[in-house]
């Protein structure tokens, strides 16, 4: 039986990840997961119930009453806490606050990898984050490690958060995003960083269809095998 394709997309902040992500796995036909999801999750809930993230004995009791799901369609990620469906709550600028400090604790992540890992033996997939590629699938079929210029990456978050009725300044959009990649790439537990075999994609000046084609043109060889 022929190992199942797994497709790496890591990168900093608001580069487009989740974007070509969803939009490599409908045009393969492969499972996504959005990891990011998983983690913002987490944070909804340890905000929700005042979890205290400094103690290792609440973060675990915590993490025991945790329960997520995710539920496909039209490939778009729809995640669930506990029943609860919260794909729009996870996205709110409180939890972009805080997802960084919780995504950085060891129960967490180790809880998170563990969950991903085993959809990377049920199917084909696209999964994107910050550390998928040199982590939680270090074997991945395809790797690709996505950069553009801060300032690009804030007007667009900043664009999402408007459209969406948010009411936010670019600037705070660009110091949150800043803040983020300050403790994604210096933090103990599987920092934010580049694996040394994943192939860099910078979109700053790309359109979505043009970095769509470039993942296809990688990925093509795996289809083979």
């Amino acid at each position: 039986m022929s190992k199942n394709i797994v497709v790496a997309i890591d990168g900093y902040s608001s580069c487009g990840k989740s974007t070509l992500a969803k939009a490599l796995a409908k045009k393969l036909h492969f499972v996504y997961v959005d990891s990011g999801a998983m983690y913002r999750a987490v944070t909804l809930y340890f905000l929700r119930n005042l979890v205290d993230i400094t103690s290792e004995k609440a973060v675990a009791e915590a993490l025991e009453n945790i329960h997520l799901d995710f539920h496909a369609k039209d490939y778009e990620t729809h995640i669930t806490l506990n029943g609860e469906e919260v794909s729009n709550l996870i996205r709110d600028m409180k939890i972009s606050e805080m997802v960084s400090p919780v995504s950085a604790l060891k129960k967490v992540r180790t809880e998170m990898v563990k969950q991903q890992q085993r959809m990377g033996k049920t199917a084909n997939i696209v999964m994107d984050g910050r550390d998928i590629g040199t982590t939680v699938f270090p074997d991945a079929s395809l790797k690709i490690f996505m950069t553009a210029d801060p300032k690009v990456r804030a007007e667009r978050r900043y664009k999402e958060m408007i459209a969406k009725g948010d009411s936010i300044t670019l600037e705070e959009v660009f110091e949150n995003l800043a803040h983020r990649d300050f403790l994604d790439t210096t933090r103990t537990e599987s920092p934010l960083k580049r694996a040394e075999d994943a192939i860099i994609l910078d979109n700053t000046e790309l359109t979505p269809e043009e970095q769509l084609s470039f993942a296809l043109k990688q990925v093509q060889p795996f289809l083979k095998k």
